[in-house]
């Protein structure tokens, strides 16, 4: 026993020497940290997607040392209702998020929005997923944008500003963090206009869908010298991590919230309008047997309400049963692989609509709920872009061609069928033909099927919609006001509303911290002279009081 003892220390010493020590078999594996850097409003518009016009080097140093992911969709073609179902992993129409949008920075009655200023309740079970992990202990940071149709607890950010960063975390903590950029948003088409052209107007190549005019070249050239200056934002943030170390220990996510913010892209739910390009980086530490190679792409069908479930089950965290997407990565990878994506658009603006979709990658229906409403909407805020004034001044004067003049036609049928892969801009309707019959009645009933299980917002006037949120009542209701309930030298917190987060911060002494701290439900151990605030907010309601200890 002796020599044994003495064999097993030597072999110890020489694989430490080697750095070959494995944990022991009850250690818990290190956490990855989580990066989500994404751009607004743009298509694969990269280099590593096949675009040979833009230059984007980091990004496509990123895909090669990743997986591409080739058919990824959001469930809107506008930010607010798809950021909502990224950060909840529910559909928008499921959850009352879909009118674009409920929370208004002017007063009622609004330019852009014909209902009062509002954020939308949420199933009481629902919660933005980091909370879930502020709650396995990650330091979770979002720079800065939200607009997820609701007003977000204290609970689910350690910070959202434009100063949120990992590096201001505790020391050796993981962090789940979120950079938002907006170079590329559909505003900056006309806010740039001012700055020197990164790709030449005479290189862009004109959707058959714009007429070939120097100012829709100029439009599409500013658009992707405006994606070169995002991808370069996106290597200060790549050479950041490098710089801390944390580069192979960070799962790295790129992606963009919907398609270009071009006139008939954005706030379509045709493939331009959803499809966006994804990368992701796993560094070798944390790949699993199965897993692509770097540099390799994945055509499986990933919905933006998947990107919730799969970042908890990449931090190894029990998915919550009411989610509506499914993993694609990490230990609670669904077993099987998504076969349908579905999108809806409603309310743009000033502008109602409702138009639900479903594709299998290849074939997309679409069910047009108000067929009698033109394709196009004539939205304000995009009359900003240069481009869309002379389209719209084209028009008056017909001299659009027949493909151009599709996207003013006055009334919709009730039903399309079309075949992306042999008419990538799905002009022609193919629901009338016998020979696409099956799919028709294939996908029809994959959208009563989605819509009987998720429900369908949409179906109710906003109106009538708020109100039934609101109780009946004109205003939203308030969250009910914490309790505190102190035993000996802990102190337990609980709410009467169902469905509300909790949070609270504990000074201690000196240390004045005002950072807000979600309650995982176990009793806070509190000191003499310590001081507790605590708040509720179930989302949607108006948070509660602040109540102190």
């Amino acid at each position: 026993m002796k020599n044994f003892s003495t064999l097993a220390l030597f072999v110890l010493v020489s694989l430490s020497g080697l750095g070959l020590v494995l944990r022991p078999a009850h250690q818990t594996p290190e956490p990855p940290n989580i990066l989500w850097i994404t751009c607004e409003d743009m298509s694969p518009h990269l280099g590593a997607f096949g675009d040979r016009v833009v230059k984007t080097p980091n990004l496509d140093r990123l895909a090669a040392e990743g997986v591409r992911y080739s058919r990824v969709y959001s469930t809107a073609g506008v930010c607010a209702p798809s950021r909502s179902a990224l950060i909840t992993g529910m559909y928008q129409t499921s959850i009352g998020t879909q009118h674009m949008r409920t929370l208004q920075a002017d007063p009622f009655p609004h330019k852009s929005s014909p209902v009062k200023s509002y954020s939308a309740v949420l199933p009481a079970e629902v919660r933005c997923f980091p909370e879930y992990l502020r709650k396995a202990g990650y330091y979770t940071t979002n720079n800065e944008k939200q607009d997820y149709q609701f007003v977000p607890p204290v609970t689910v950010w350690d910070e959202s500003s434009r100063k949120a960063h990992w590096r201001n975390r505790p020391a050796h903590k993981p962090f789940f963090s979120i950079f938002n950029l907006v170079i590329t948003h559909e505003s900056q088409i006309w806010a740039r206009d001012k700055e020197t052209l990164l790709v030449r107007p005479e290189d862009v190549t004109v959707p058959v869908y714009y007429p070939d005019t120097k100012t829709v070249r100029r439009d599409i050239a500013r658009h992707l010298s405006n994606v070169m200056r995002m991808d370069s934002i996106v290597g200060t943030i790549l050479q950041q991590l490098k710089e801390d170390g944390l580069y192979d220990n960070t799962i790295i996510f790129f992606y963009s919230d919907h398609g270009d913010g071009l006139p008939f892209v954005k706030r379509e739910v045709y493939d331009r309008g959803l499809r966006v390009p994804m990368i992701v980086r796993i560094p070798e530490k944390f790949r699993v047997k199965g897993s692509k190679p770097a540099g390799s792409t994945d055509d499986q069908l990933i919905s933006f309400v998947d990107l919730a479930p799969t970042v908890l089950s990449l931090a190894n965290i029990p998915l919550p049963g009411y989610l509506q997407g499914q993993a694609f990565l990490g230990p609670k990878k669904a077993a099987t692989p998504r076969k349908y994506i579905f999108a809806g658009r409603d309310r743009m603006d000033t502008e109602l609509d409702r138009v639900r979709a479903v594709g299998d990658g290849r074939y997309k229906y679409y069910r047009n709920y108000m067929p009698e409403k033109p394709y196009y909407q004539n939205i304000n805020y995009r009359r900003g872009i240069p481009m869309m004034k002379e389209l719209l001044q084209l028009q008056e004067e017909g001299k659009l061609n027949a493909t151009q003049q599709l996207w003013f036609r006055k009334t919709k049928p009730e039903e399309e069928l079309c075949d992306t892969r042999t008419d990538p801009n799905e002009f022609t309707n193919l629901a009338t033909q016998p020979a696409y019959r099956a799919k028709l009645r294939e996908l029809r009933a994959q959208m009563d099927a989605w819509l009987k299980n998720v429900g369908d917002k949409g179906a109710m006037s906003e109106a009538e919609m708020l109100k039934q949120m609101w109780n009946g009542n004109s205003e939203p209701p308030k969250t009910a006001d914490p309790e505190l309930v102190k035993s000996g030298n802990a102190v337990a917190l609980r709410c009467a509303t169902p469905g509300a987060s909790i949070g609270y911060v504990l000074n201690r002494g000196a240390d004045q911290l005002n950072v807000w701290q979600v309650y995982a439900g176990k009793p806070i151990p509190v000191q003499p002279g310590d001081s507790l605030r605590v708040v509720a907010h179930r989302i949607g309601y108006l948070p509660s009081r602040e109540v102190k200890l």
